[in-house]
């Protein structure tokens, strides 16, 4: 098995992406090279792997001004603002519409980035329509690897421990791409959005 790098190490793209690296070790890393951090992780790596390569590397997205954010009270009629994000405020109403058992899962996070002119009502009908579809299991997005190896390690070890679980977590992580097991490789790319 061939040892990790330090990040500082790292002469090509192709290199950068044998390894794991935490987005702490990458903004560092982009925060020295003078390289855009923002745009999640898997941009991130993009950009970083550019500037290794010498060639172009992509935009990070631009993000709108502020935009406005619903102020408590809230009720069903309330109609969601472009721009609005999951925050407190839709967490309480939404909790209180719904219960405890409310999460901003992916189809509530998509409603509310996709929703404005709609209301809050229309998002407490979309909780209920989703639920079935949530309780599937679907694949987890690239950029977080460490939930899919821990899902898929699980089902393999079902009886062991946080501890033993996160000693094959560092393990898993320790080795290049190559070198880790098939199925608990994750390096397709993200489909996943935050909200």
């Amino acid at each position: 098995m061939t040892d990790r790098p330090p990040l500082t190490h790292v002469r090509s793209g192709t290199e950068l992406r044998r390894w794991y690296w935490t987005l702490a070790e990458l903004t560092e890393l982009a925060r020295t090279m003078g390289v855009p951090r923002g745009g999640g992780k898997l941009a991130l790596i993009e950009r970083l792997a550019a500037a290794l390569d010498g060639t172009a590397a992509p935009e990070p997205p631009r993000r709108a001004g502020p935009a406005r954010q619903l102020d408590p009270p809230v009720t069903v009629d309330t109609v969601i603002p472009a721009g609005q994000r999951c925050g407190q405020v839709l967490r309480e109403f939404f909790r209180r519409q719904v219960g405890k058992e409310f999460v901003f899962d992916e189809f509530m996070r998509a409603f509310i980035r996709n929703g404005a002119g709609r209301t809050l009502g229309d998002a407490v009908s979309h909780w209920y329509d989703t639920r079935a579809e949530a309780a599937r299991e679907r694949p987890v997005a690239a950029q977080f690897e460490f939930n899919a190896f821990l899902r898929q390690w699980r089902r393999v070890h079902p009886r062991a421990g946080r501890a033993a679980a996160l000693a094959a977590w560092q393990e898993h992580r320790s080795r290049p791409v190559e070198e880790r097991p098939g199925p608990l490789r994750t390096n397709e790319p993200s489909t996943g959005e935050a909200c």
